[in-house]
């Protein structure tokens, strides 16, 4: 999801322009209580950073509706507590939609302090359709295979040739999933978590989750209140928002942060040498652009790489000074063998992103109304380019098959909960992928609920992240269920990391994959 936004829409008017229908298994007996799933075979799947690790799988009814008909099966991850005080399965999801969570168990197990992770079964699992799941989704692997159109129709061969992109990824899916499409959806996949709980025999689940998967967690305590011990939800999506406007919204915020980046650059002139002017710095970024657009670099970055390039700046500043570099280098030196290589470990899509996208559109396109009448996008993205350039006509082609999408549209579930336990918020001023509005608005629908700011920090997925402040509260939450509790919109602040330095040295390559939690995350969450 590429949730973006400071303002507040309607559910009705994210709604808009689209026929709905009842989520049919939005009624019916939930899958744990009419299907009964057999206990996980745990086996050891260790690493040499989680020698711990275990791996097994648990079969779901593909639709939670017949749970006697076909199943499915999942893939989970487990490190077993080791603690004589347990306090049960602790379920983690790095967002998405269509994020893997299978190496965010390991992650989490290894960043919490020991005696708290010893204390929790860490479960990660694979969304229906995602990743070790079985069918996982794959519904054009080549879909963003470089050189792509320039994403801002200016004329109207460039729309048409965007658009002639997107209907056949649409058709792709429906051709090759049809009978899976109806089912890959956020109430589908809360169901299944419900089906894992039942599974791993606990009578309720403590959860954890990133990006959308603070959506998959306010979905599913709704649904199943009582089964929630614990709920802690970083860097939040605003339910109300789901998803075409949403995403407007998000361009926004993302320009705000790209510009953020160029102001960054200009403090290090002396290491970069693009100016001292954020402005001119930025008007510099979109001449390389436009040069791209004409001579891709390496015959790999256009212009839409080139905004897949910088896009992860918006969600994580530690990948500021690679970038910087790639832009330097390009302008000042005319080599473009840093961008390209910038766009390999950054930008491009491997055969993981290509599921994770079909994932992806799959349940946006499938959890909510977007727009049918292309004149609609063309018209609303125009606008919001007009004022946030950087990512908007990106952003709108990466979601554009929904306009196409071959199932029809359910309606957002309304997460307003008064049944809860308190859960833990922990929300950034100035994420870009998440905006702040989100934190508060679901601070406001989950009663009872705690809200942690840090202030001034940009970056989505915060906690575990090195601020040791954000960590203390959540550290005495998964203790002992303590939360802060303050006056006004914001129980607790804790101040941001300060920005990074210069690379002082240039010997290890750029890379957005690994163990790091901005790497697990992903850019489209």
């Amino acid at each position: 999801m590429r949730k973006r936004a400071a303002v507040l829409c309607s559910a009705a008017a994210v709604m808009a322009g689209s026929l709905t229908a009842l989520p049919a298994e939005a009624a019916a007996p939930s899958g744990a209580d009419t299907f009964r799933a057999a206990e996980p075979a745990w086996k050891d799947c260790g690493t040499e950073n989680h020698p711990t690790l275990q791996c097994a799988s648990v079969e779901v009814p593909l639709d939670h509706a017949r749970p006697e008909g076909r199943k499915i099966t999942l893939a989970l991850s487990r490190v077993p507590h080791t603690a004589k005080k347990y306090q049960g399965p602790l379920l983690v999801n790095p967002g998405g939609p269509g994020g893997s969570g299978l190496a965010l168990t390991g992650f989490v197990a290894a960043s919490l302090p020991k005696e708290v992770a010893a204390q929790y079964d860490v479960i990660g699992f694979d969304p229906r359709g995602v990743g070790a799941s079985k069918p996982a989704l794959n519904c054009d692997p080549g879909f963003f295979a470089p050189v792509r159109p320039n994403p801002v129709p200016s004329t109207l061969a460039v729309e048409q040739a965007n658009l002639a992109r997107v209907k056949s990824f649409a058709d792709a899916c429906g051709k090759k999933h049809a009978d899976l499409l109806p089912y890959v959806n956020t109430t589908s996949a809360v169901r299944d978590m419900d089906v894992i709980r039942q599974a791993l025999g606990a009578e309720s689940i403590n959860y954890f989750g990133y990006s959308y998967g603070t959506y998959l967690g306010a979905v599913y305590a709704k649904l199943f209140p009582e089964r929630v011990r614990r709920l802690v939800l970083d860097s939040i999506v605003d339910p109300t928002e789901v998803w075409y406007e949403a995403n407007l919204n998000q361009d926004h915020a993302f320009n705000d942060r790209h510009r953020a980046l160029m102001a960054w650059i200009a403090e290090h002139d002396s290491t970069y040498r693009l100016g001292t002017d954020p402005e001119e710095i930025e008007a510099g970024w979109y001449a390389m652009r436009a040069a791209l657009a004409k001579k891709p670099a390496g015959d790999k970055v256009g212009a839409a790489e080139l905004e897949d390039t910088f896009l992860p700046g918006g969600y994580y500043n530690g990948y500021w000074p690679y970038l910087a570099e790639a832009f330097s280098a390009y302008v000042n030196e005319g080599d473009s063998g840093p961008l390209v290589k910038t766009y390999e470990n950054f930008g491009a899509v491997d055969a993981a992103g290509a599921n994770g996208y079909s994932v992806y559109t799959a349940v946006e396109c499938r959890d909510a109304s977007w727009p049918r009448d292309w004149r609609q996008w063309r018209k609303d993205n125009w606008e919001v380019y007009e004022r946030a350039p950087f990512l908007t006509w990106n952003n709108a082609w990466y979601n554009a098959a929904c306009a196409f999408w071959p199932t029809e549209s359910l309606r957002p579930v309304n997460v307003a909960n008064g049944k809860l336990p308190p859960a833990l918020l922990f929300q950034a001023t100035d994420d870009a992928a998440t905006p702040y509005q989100g934190g508060v608005t679901v601070h406001h629908l989950l009663a009872g609920s705690s809200l942690v700011v840090e202030q001034d920090g940009g970056n989505h997925g915060i906690t575990l992240s090195g601020n040791a402040c954000l960590d203390e509260h959540l550290t005495a939450y998964l203790t002992d269920g303590t939360v802060p509790r303050g006056r006004g919109e914001a129980d607790a602040v804790c101040e941001a990391l300060p920005d990074p330095k210069p690379r002082t040295s240039k010997a290890a390559s750029p890379t957005s994959r690994g163990s790091t939690l901005h790497g697990l995350l992903g850019f489209r969450s």
